[in-house]
């Protein structure tokens, strides 16, 4: 009789755990979809949001609602809870305990409170700069996921690069989103996360060639020895699958951590339970896109497991927030729009962007290669499931 070796119990033990992690999420998908038309509305819906200058509590609703536009969720209480969650972790990692999860800040730590400085900064600055073009749903999250973090990853901590990085995203990525969603994105029938994303990796391009140029900032930024490695190995057992699962919903915030993941998840949940018509625009599909991206998620991990292994981190996080969620939403939360969202772009998306981070130069970040893979797979993926049958549009 053959004996089972170790990577294959490895293997079987992370495939029961992704499969078990997927089966919860389907089970909470169905229960929360199952319940709804019973919820009350105790917080408003997304269509009374007063956007714009003149109603300042609602334009503050929004703008925290923007920290998780980039999972498509639009949660204010998820943002606030993942903010929370990433607080927990950074506490946990300063008094060194064990229970703090993956290193906040693409692995460095010590950067989260600038990462976070500079993102919300951008944000804010976006806001207050394009607010008046809040006559519906603009992109002005861009520079909470884009330029404001990855320069302060690559160029260390302080107030000079965090306020340049976010000056640099509100000044560039926004408006640049503005044009590319309004002005070529709609009007080609595309989803906005192509014109938001493309703005953030031309962008980011742009903002990197210009950070070359300011006199005032440092040289690229390298970690101290104490701090952990972004390369550095790690466990992949059983364990680290739903570890993973979680902290890839907020890869794309610069987090990645499962703490602060678990902390979007529950928020958003709560956001869903008190109103439906709050999260996710008022789509009611909250519960169809977490049981897709989740899906995506455990597909990424097993798919690339070994690129994990190998190299200390793989981009599996870049279909969460960019296919799967369009996709959802361009089909309505069918079934076939949950499974075809999440295993192309689990399969795909991830090669397509860690190519594509390779060939960049050592001053630019890595988030202009996700972006951009995300952009090409959603306005390719989307079409392409426009033409097989059991795929209408609503």
């Amino acid at each position: 009789m053959a004996t089972v070796t170790a990577p294959s119990r490895t293997v079987a033990r992370r495939l029961a755990a992704a499969a078990t992690v997927v089966a919860l999420a389907a089970l909470l998908a169905t229960g929360l979809t199952a319940i709804r038309p019973a919820l009350p509305a105790v917080v408003p819906g997304y269509a009374s949001w007063g956007l714009g200058y003149t109603d300042l509590t609602w334009y503050a609703y929004w703008i925290i609602g923007d920290t998780t536009e980039a999972t498509l969720a639009k949660s204010a209480l998820g943002g606030l809870l993942m903010i929370a969650g990433a607080w927990l972790a950074h506490t946990a990692r300063r008094r060194g305990k064990r229970w703090q999860g993956f290193a906040l800040a693409c692995g460095t730590g010590v950067l989260w409170p600038w990462v976070l400085a500079a993102a919300g900064l951008g944000l804010l600055a976006s806001n207050l700069l394009w607010g008046w073009t809040l006559d519906g749903w603009q992109p002005t999250f861009a520079p909470m996921v884009s330029v404001p973090p990855a320069v302060v990853i690559v160029y260390g901590p302080g107030w000079r690069v965090a306020a340049t990085g976010a000056t640099l995203g509100a000044t560039i990525v926004t408006p640049l989103a503005l044009v590319l969603v309004n002005g070529v994105g709609t009007p080609l029938g595309m989803s906005p996360v192509v014109g938001s994303t493309l703005a953030m990796s031309v962008g980011g391009l742009g903002a990197f060639w210009l950070c070359r140029r300011l006199p005032w900032m440092p040289p690229p930024w390298t970690a101290p020895a104490s701090e952990p490695s972004f390369t550095a190995p790690a466990r992949h057992g059983a364990s680290w699958v739903p570890r993973r699962i979680l902290a890839d919903f907020t890869e794309a915030h610069f987090y990645g951590n499962e703490w602060a993941g678990a902390g979007l998840l529950l928020g958003c949940v709560l956001h869903f339970l008190l109103n439906p018509a709050a999260p996710s625009y008022g789509s009611g599909l909250l519960p169809h896109l977490l049981a897709a991206q989740i899906l995506t998620a455990a597909c990424g991990v097993l798919l690339w497991g070994g690129r994990w292994a190998a190299a200390g981190w793989y981009p599996t996080f870049v279909p969460i927030v960019s296919v799967t969620p369009a996709t959802v939403l361009a089909f309505g939360g069918t079934l076939p729009s949950i499974m075809a969202g999440a295993v192309l772009g689990a399969a795909v998306a991830p090669p397509l962007a860690a190519a594509l981070a390779r060939r960049l130069p050592h001053d630019v970040h890595g988030m202009v290669a996700y972006t951009a893979s995300m952009a090409v797979c959603t306005a390719t993926i989307i079409p392409l499931l426009d033409l097989l049958p059991g795929f209408q549009r609503p």
